[in-house]
């Protein structure tokens, strides 16, 4: 979390919106562990890393949907069992289960 510190501070003196979108459990394999962590800004900006590349323009798209439409925060998954799961890269053959939050300053 700490190396996009400095990205999400450059937005907030911005004034831009952010979401952080963190892995908080994973189920058989998977990309990154838990507590792995994005940043995404509300103009697509983007700091951090939830899977190295396999489902990151999901959750990309995710965050930005959530900000777009003032949403609280919610859980999402990706796994290979969900229809999506190849549609979105993730064929580690696990299931990924993430937190998106927007930021409040």
């Amino acid at each position: 979390m700490r190396e996009l510190l400095d990205d999400i501070d450059r937005w907030r003196t911005a004034g831009r919106k952010v979401a952080i979108c963190r892995v908080v459990d994973l189920e058989g394999s998977g990309p990154r562990l838990p507590g792995a962590a994005m940043a995404v800004s509300e103009d697509g900006e983007v700091a951090g890393s939830v899977s190295g590349g396999c489902v990151e323009g999901a959750v990309v798209d995710e965050a930005l949907a959530m900000l777009r439409a003032g949403a609280p925060a919610h859980l999402v998954r990706y796994g290979i069992s969900d229809d999506d799961a190849f549609a979105v890269g993730l064929t580690c053959g696990g299931t990924i289960h993430l937190l998106i939050a927007p930021l409040d300053w």
